[in-house]
């Protein structure tokens, strides 16, 4: 009788990806990394195991929506006071914090919990070209 194979967090392979954001649409471009980090590109995937492998993201800053959604799309956060609730576009986000943007889509894609948590630590964010991995000798993935 064959078993289901179960792959245990000890014996996974770790890879380090690099993937440059410039021109990219962002939803397209988190769901591609959210698919590495997660670990579902790879034969032995297993679900309630961390598999995925790490992602760092370059050229954060230049990294594009569609349509009228530069003006549209509004991020949120409340501060828990009346009246708290603060609201800010794409483009001014993009300007600020353009590494929030991709990370906000990237987390909205993993599961959450222990297991998502521990996912999202793998992901890696730069604003411009240079990065603090070079060491991890990441290969470049094309999205």
């Amino acid at each position: 009788m064959k078993k289901t194979f179960m792959l245990r967090k000890e014996d996974v392979n770790r890879k380090w990806y690099i993937v440059d954001a410039k021109g990219k649409t962002l939803g397209r471009l988190a769901s591609k990394i959210a698919t590495i980090l997660r670990g579902k590109h790879k034969p032995e995937w297993t679900p309630h195991v961390d598999c995925g492998d790490y992602v760092i993201v370059i050229n954060a800053k230049d990294v594009v929506v569609t349509g009228k959604k530069a003006e549209q799309k509004i991020y949120q956060r409340y501060s828990g006071y009346p009246d708290g609730l603060k609201e800010t576009k794409f483009k001014d986000m993009i300007k600020r914090n353009p590494n929030y943007v991709i990370r906000h889509a990237v987390w909205g894609m993993l599961p959450k919990g222990r297991l998502g948590r521990r996912i999202f630590k793998k992901l890696k964010v730069f604003a411009g070209p240079e990065h603090d991995h070079i060491a991890q000798k990441p290969e470049p993935l094309e999205v």
